[in-house]
């Protein structure tokens, strides 16, 4: 699978500022990390990928197929940022109704439900109403629905958002189990979840992509003696610019 985004242009608005301008991106196999500023465009480009979203110019495409076609949504799952219980759902039921919503039958749906669940570490609040369930764990409701359907590729909005480091830690350990089946872009404001799972990087500055390559080219661009806890963060620094 190749998602590529081409000469892709996005605005709010016509009297608002661009938030693309002519992006093009191909997203790599594997798990890739996308960082940039508030305001960078991080959201915007999911949703343009997702194909929840058009651009005002410019193409999505995953292979043949244009975000445009009704089979696309099929082939591709995202996680937006902010996750709504659905009211009167439970978890379980909540995660199947996403599968259904992308073509998957009912009994199909109910029974991959209970197994994306459980890949998140929440088949025992299955059967709990989304509504009362804490913030991190309807974040993992949220995972989960976006590995019901076995998509080929993988969208997450700041997946970690609201987790505390054991959830952190579950989470990780899951990208690793589904990165050999899947590719992944997950956004995230914390160079942390660079971890040592991430095998590319994208780094995306005023709607436009400044960096994309591998997890050991990122890091390159930390300054010379750069302690190794402090990779991350220096080399994000040198490729972003100051906020204040």
């Amino acid at each position: 699978m190749s998602l590529t985004l081409t000469d892709c242009i996005f605005g709010y608005g016509r009297r608002k500022p661009l938030i693309l301008r002519g992006l093009t991106y191909s997203l790599p196999k594997g798990f890739t990390i996308l960082l940039g500023p508030n305001g960078a465009g991080k959201s915007t480009l999911l949703k343009l990928a997702a194909g929840v979203t058009r651009p005002a110019t410019g193409t999505v495409t995953l292979n043949e197929l244009s975000s445009c076609d009704t089979a696309y949504r099929g082939r591709v799952a995202w996680m937006p940022q902010q996750i709504t219980a659905m009211h009167g759902l439970t978890a379980r039921e909540q995660v199947a109704y996403t599968g259904w919503l992308k073509g998957m039958n009912r009994v199909d749906a109910w029974d991959a439900a209970a197994r994306a669940l459980q890949q998140v570490d929440l088949a025992e609040r299955q059967d709990v109403r989304t509504k009362q369930l804490s913030g991190g764990q309807l974040r993992r409701v949220g995972v989960a629905s976006a590995l019901v359907h076995n998509a080929d590729v993988l969208l997450l909005d700041e997946p970690t958002a609201g987790m505390d480091p054991t959830q952190r830690r579950i989470f990780r350990n899951l990208i690793q189990t589904v990165t050999d089946d899947v590719d992944i872009l997950m956004s995230s404001h914390d160079v942390t979840d660079l971890a040592e799972e991430s095998q590319h990087v994208t780094v995306l500055t005023n709607g436009t992509v400044t960096f994309t390559g591998a997890t050991a080219d990122f890091l390159a661009h930390a300054p010379h003696g750069t302690p190794t806890a402090r990779l991350a963060e220096e080399a994000y620094a040198a490729l972003t610019p100051r906020s204040f």
